[in-house]
């Protein structure tokens, strides 16, 4: 609800104006200042799959799913003797179809309504009402509350009570997190929103003080847009792309990957002895489909699917990502790779964390940030394969942050390009590798007790069946 508020005046929470304030020294005024302007462009693949010998790339992709495909179906063939291709994976991926769509459009109406209905509450009654501290805080409770029973228990609820599949989990737990950054900028809902950033709101003179909400279809409309940053207006030119064929061949691509590459290889791996050399190879294995499943992830969600929705939208501003592939540091690559969560960690919390600092520390403000990403990643991985393994954590809040400061933006030579390159495709062996291991040993050593201890730790580390 942060984005719904136009740009106004430097309220506090009691509706009331706020003084003038002097700026802080040692604040960097620039990188305060800086706001997200949505511009029309397309997205970067786009651009470059215009030119022929890039194209050729994206044909070689293609030419590699035509050999998984005749592989399979000459396997089927060499040992069953007949065809062999029923997708039983993607029926049990995504099965409960019924109960996400329930559950995504209870949190749908829920965001769509709620916290916009609050605002205009808030905005329309906080010049009238006697005490406008008490009644800023009994609302806001309230709505938190609202918050944490609707997109907080209530799809975790879903989930484990229905026992969803991995995709469909995914589903349902991507659009928790992604109705909670568009339902709960709680902190400074009162205040005048991305369209004036929290850290320059006490420098704006008390005569600007309306809050006036934007209308219900443009904040529908923006719900829906591939974007986490609220504003005005960001309508432009439309262009087909072919996204949606696009986003069902990465499906079909993963489904491949998975049934040759990977659950013929970690299928019975609990069933044999453990040994170093053997969990070294298995990472090294699983390095080419991870680095695949990567790429795909990539190629699908934030080229296909969210060039598919500002298709439809005529959302003009294409850029998901940036050249991340190029990137000689992880500094460079962590603000590359995804653009639209990105602008949402750096507007809403990375400059309201600096500015809650005073300006004096800016690692603490970026450490904030990567726990903070960390914990809902985790999460989000958490919930999808229903066990606790926290590899993403580690990889991500502990050697990411790591390699954040040591590889920074001040190595500019094409070697630490290699590097980077090398460091993620270890980092998503060993995700693909202990992960896999972690779903089969949980299927092949269920828990006879639950205990809290034997749900927190990874029962790969003591199956062998």
């Amino acid at each position: 609800m942060h984005r719904l508020i136009r740009k106004g005046g430097p309220l506090s929470w009691d509706g009331r104006c706020t003084r003038k304030a002097a700026p802080i020294r040692g604040w960097e005024g620039s990188l305060l200042e800086k706001r997200k302007v949505f511009v029309d462009r397309q997205s970067l693949l786009d651009e470059l799959l215009e030119v022929e010998h890039f194209r050729t790339i994206y044909h070689m992709f293609i030419a590699v799913l035509c050999v998984f495909i005749v592989s399979t179906v000459v396997v089927d063939f060499i040992d069953q003797g007949r065809y062999v291709l029923d997708f039983d994976l993607f029926i049990f991926a995504f099965g409960g179809l019924p109960t996400v769509l329930a559950t995504w459009l209870v949190m749908f109406l829920y965001t769509l309504l709620v916290p916009y209905k609050a605002l205009q509450l808030w905005a329309g009654s906080y010049h009238t009402v006697r005490f406008p501290r008490l009644f800023t805080a009994i609302l806001w409770g309230a709505l938190l509350a609202c918050h944490a029973a609707v997109l907080g228990f209530y799809p975790i609820y879903m989930v484990i009570q229905h026992q969803l599949p991995p995709a469909s989990r995914f589903i349902v737990v991507l659009e928790q997190v992604s109705a909670m950054g568009q339902g709960t900028e709680g902190k400074d809902q009162a205040q005048a929103g991305q369209e004036v950033p929290l850290a320059q709101q006490d420098q704006l003179s008390c005569s600007h003080r309306e809050v006036k909400p934007p209308a219900l279809s443009t904040y529908l409309y923006f719900l829906f847009c591939p974007t986490l940053i609220y504003r005005e207006s960001a309508g432009g030119a439309a262009s087909l792309t072919g996204s949606p064929r696009q986003f069902l061949g990465c499906l079909f691509y993963s489904y491949f990957i998975l049934e040759r590459l990977c659950i013929p290889v970690f299928t019975n791996m609990s069933k044999q002895p453990f040994s170093i050399k053997t969990l070294v190879l298995s990472i090294f294995n699983a390095t080419l489909p991870g680095t695949f499943l990567l790429l795909l992830s990539f190629f699908a969600f934030l080229h296909c699917w969210l060039n598919a929705f500002a298709e439809m939208l005529r959302f003009a501003d294409r850029t998901f990502y940036k050249d991340w592939w190029n990137s000689t540091s992880f500094a460079t690559y962590y603000r590359t790779w995804n653009v639209v969560v990105h602008d949402w960690l750096y507007y809403y919390l990375y400059q309201d964390l600096f500015w809650l600092f005073r300006g004096r520390s800016r690692v603490a403000a970026m450490l904030s940030v990567f726990i903070t990403s960390a914990i809902v990643h985790e999460y989000v991985i958490t919930l999808c394969f229903g066990f606790f393994y926290p590899v993403m954590f580690t990889l991500f809040a502990i050697i990411g942050v790591t390699f954040n400061f040591l590889l920074n933006d001040k190595r500019k030579s094409p070697i630490w390009n290699i590097i980077m390159w090398t460091c993620l495709f270890i980092g998503q062996g060993i995700q693909v590798c202990l992960y896999c291991q972690e779903w089969y040993a949980q299927i092949h050593c269920p828990l006879e007790q639950k205990t809290f201890w034997g749900l927190v730790t990874p029962r790969s580390w003591s199956c062998r069946s």
